[in-house]
């Protein structure tokens, strides 16, 4: 394994657990790449600019175009943090600010706000 992928809070688990099977198929096939994928195509992975270090996972099917936003910590760890249906050009900005907020709480959690 090359990257290690977590979920922290509950945005991405209720999100994934509302899909049909399939779309959850595809969401595990795109985190499989990820975790297994020393370079991970652009299509499926890419850091977003002008955001404190959040990535977006991207996920394509058929009917939908859904987006997870992480970050990644100690450079092998992949911490999800939300997602939702992407339905405009670009990335919404309260959707970045949650990811950005989400990270800071979790480095505080993790690392006492060092």
């Amino acid at each position: 394994m090359i990257r290690k992928v977590i979920v922290y809070k509950d945005d991405f688990i209720n999100f994934y657990k509302s899909q049909d099977t399939k779309v959850q198929e595809k969401i595990e096939y795109v985190l499989d790449l990820l975790r297994f994928e020393r370079q991970v195509p652009k299509k499926f992975y890419k850091l977003l600019e002008n955001t404190d270090g959040i990535w977006e996972v991207r996920v394509i099917t058929t009917f939908k175009s859904i987006r997870i936003l992480c970050f990644q910590d100690k450079g092998d760890l992949v911490v999800l943090t939300n997602c939702f249906l992407k339905k405009t050009q670009k990335t919404p900005k309260k959707e970045i600010k949650m990811a950005e907020r989400l990270k800071k709480d979790y480095l505080n959690e993790k690392y006492g706000g060092q």
